[in-house]
């Protein structure tokens, strides 16, 4: 189990570094994380190395025991870089070139970007081969982030010029045909003549732009698979890592084929941010740390976990005492195994002043400094069941061909995919039931209960998995904007929605609305669920019922014939239709009898105390978490506000 903190003694006096170690070892660390920003320091001018100052850094570390984590610098090009070859820096889509002075400012698709990262992770890597101190080596940061998986520059057209030719076999006419460019005139005569989907009057092509995001996907994805096949090259044993941001969802990059170039994920985990006059609802919090580990469907580490506020330019909330430590806690519960506290110390210049760290910039030792100590020293004997594989029962699957198609086409102003997402996570987090959540791509046959919130682009390999999953005893979940478009992100003719899934949930969509309410109807529930009432909203989808038990319908003068939400049993199992957002009470009640009729054992707990069992064998332990700010309990176990106990079991 590693257990340690970002330090960056390049923005500090080097006299502090002593002091600095004594204090990161005393508080109980046992790894720092450092070079993840600092390619002119290692490289001041082109081709002159110098990794003296690491060198420095990696032996007092060593005389402390502190192993460290070593960042490839490519996430800060140096000026002199930008200077020499400007098409590196990319653009937006207005066609300007983003200025210098950022982060991630260049371009995924830049042949000098690629030139010149090799040559540093090169020398880097080989300068520092066989270094028994180095534990890892993470590529790059938060890949992606802050706009940057976006480029508009000219490099990226011939590149995604390319991409569609490689596709569609050099045939014109094939890609004319898939993309319907007859509509509007659209026609192309070569590849030459395709342009980037920026700005214009009304729309592009939906199909075109569906491309264009799995281009800027597979972009970011080579980009780091370079890095990691080159580090590898060099140093065979290296352990290959990347800290990957939070709003993974919502990027418009597929962090889970990111994933495969790694040897282990790594999150950096912020509950708050600048900004927010809060954080996260709790179940949120998890649903992240959830959709992390279903990255690689392994557990993970934390590489920024946070103890101050944060923010760049707007201060943020500060954890209240123990809260943080509880955050802490809540990562190693759902399958964190190791953990660095971003950051050591708050910087006094640069852009980040204003993100706290464990200590300020005063260089005083405070209750942060107390509450990272007191969590590394409970939380080390139970590295064994940290370590043990999270085995979860339910899985909430996502489809980024989907998340893409609802970027380019949102369909109601109120809809949230990734809202939706945890919208049905919390009745299972509230249960204290463990969540996997995976891409589409990954096998779901073993769970007991699949969710698969807005799969709008469904095609014919999962509707077939889809199909065994239910065959086969499982519980499959679809909700409205199912199975509507195909994988070219059109429409198929002449067939009802849910396309090609009509027969297995026994409804088709004969209507649909798009609502600008989240309580814009009434629905009123029949069967088992009769005698129960509430709202829906955001959008509908007119059931017409065939084959399958309606459970609610829609009670509004217009629409009482059609279902809103139905069942149906097919083979050994069951298949739900959501036809509607409906509103959280109905939800948790659906969820609820779902858990019921699958046979999924529940812990029942107060509102906000999260009871979570991990470990093996080996070791096997119950943690309570109280994300309250009040007492409150779990069966007969009484939390203090914030309060986190494990127990032996």
């Amino acid at each position: 189990m590693w257990l340690g903190v970002d330090y960056y003694p390049e923005q500090w006096d080097p006299a502090l570094m002593e002091a600095d170690m004594d204090t990161i070892r005393e508080m109980g660390s046992n790894v720092i994380r450092i070079a993840e920003f600092s390619w002119h320091l290692m490289e001041k001018t082109e081709g002159q190395y110098d990794f003296s100052f690491f060198d420095n850094v990696i032996a007092k570390a060593k005389e402390r025991g502190l192993y460290v984590i070593m960042g490839t610098p490519t996430a800060a090009i140096p000026a002199w870089l930008a200077k020499a070859h400007p098409s590196i820096l990319s653009q937006s889509e207005n066609g300007q070139r983003r200025a210098f002075g950022g982060r991630r400012l260049y371009c995924f698709n830049s042949p000098e970007m690629y030139e010149y990262t090799e040559r540093i992770v090169r020398a880097l890597v080989g300068h520092y081969r066989g270094e028994k101190q180095i534990i890892a080596w993470q590529i790059d940061n938060e890949i992606g982030h802050e706009g940057s998986d976006l480029c508009w520059c000219p490099q990226c057209q011939r590149a995604f010029q390319r991409y569609l030719e490689e596709k569609f076999h050099g045939d014109i006419a094939s890609l004319n045909d898939t993309y319907g460019t007859a509509f509007w005139s659209q026609e192309y005569n070569s590849f030459h003549e395709i342009p980037l989907p920026a700005a214009t009057l009304a729309a592009h092509n939906p199909a075109l732009r569906l491309d264009w995001e799995r281009f800027r996907s597979k972009s970011i994805q080579d980009f780091v698979d370079f890095q990691a096949r080159l580090i590898k090259e060099l140093d065979g044993s290296a352990v290959v890592i990347h800290d990957f941001p939070g709003g993974g969802l919502d990027k418009h990059v597929d962090y889970s084929r990111v994933a495969r170039s790694l040897d282990v994920v790594a999150y950096n985990n912020y509950p708050v941010w600048g900004g927010q006059k809060e954080p996260l609802a709790p179940h949120e919090i998890a649903f992240g740390l959830d959709y992390i580990r279903g990255l690689k469907g392994e557990n993970f580490w934390i590489t920024e976990a946070i103890m101050g506020a944060q923010g760049h330019d707007i201060t943020g909330f500060l954890p209240r005492p123990n809260q943080a430590k509880m955050w802490s806690y809540q990562g190693m519960a759902h399958g964190c195994t190791s953990m660095m506290y971003f950051r050591y110390r708050g910087a006094t210049k640069g852009a980040e002043q204003f993100c706290y760290g464990i200590i300020d910039a005063d260089n005083v030792r405070g209750r942060k400094f107390y509450e990272v100590q007191s969590f590394f020293q409970a939380i080390r004997p139970y590295a064994r069941a940290m370590e043990t594989p999270i085995s979860s029962c339910v899985a909430i699957v996502y489809d980024y061909d989907s998340l893409a198609s609802f970027r380019i086409q949102r369909q109601s102003v109120l809809l949230d995919c990734q809202n939706e997402m945890k919208k049905l996570y919390k009745p299972f987090f509230d249960a204290n039931v463990p969540v996997d959540v995976i891409p589409s791509s990954r096998d779901f046959s073993s769970y007991k209960v699949v969710l698969t919130p807005q799969m709008l682009v469904v095609g014919p390999q999962l509707r077939t998995r889809m199909e065994a999953f239910v065959r086969g005893g499982g519980t499959l979940v679809l909700t409205y904007r199912s199975a509507v478009k195909a994988p070219d992100n059109n429409i198929p003719f002449g067939q009802a929605i849910p396309v090609g899934l009509t027969g297995l949930t026994g409804v088709s969509v004969t209507e649909t609305e798009s609502l600008q309410a989240l309580d814009a109807f009434p629905l009123v529930g029949e069967g088992p669920f009769a005698g129960t009432a509430g709202r829906g909203g955001i959008f509908r989808d007119m059931l017409t019922v065939r084959d399958a038990q309606i459970l609610y319908r829609y009670d509004d003068p217009f629409y009482r014939e059609y279902a809103a939400v139905t069942r149906r049993k097919e083979g050994d199992g069951t298949v739900y239709y959501l036809g509607c957002g409906m509103d959280e009470a109905l939800t948790a009640g659906l969820m609820d009898q779902i858990m019921a009729d699958s046979g999924i054992e529940t812990i029942p707990s107060d509102d906000g105390v999260e009871v979570v069992v991990r470990g093996g064998a080996e070791q096997r332990v119950r943690m309570y978490l109280n994300h309250n700010a009040h007492q409150a309990k779990a069966g007969d176990v009484t939390l203090e506000p914030f309060q986190c106990r494990v127990d032996l079991i």
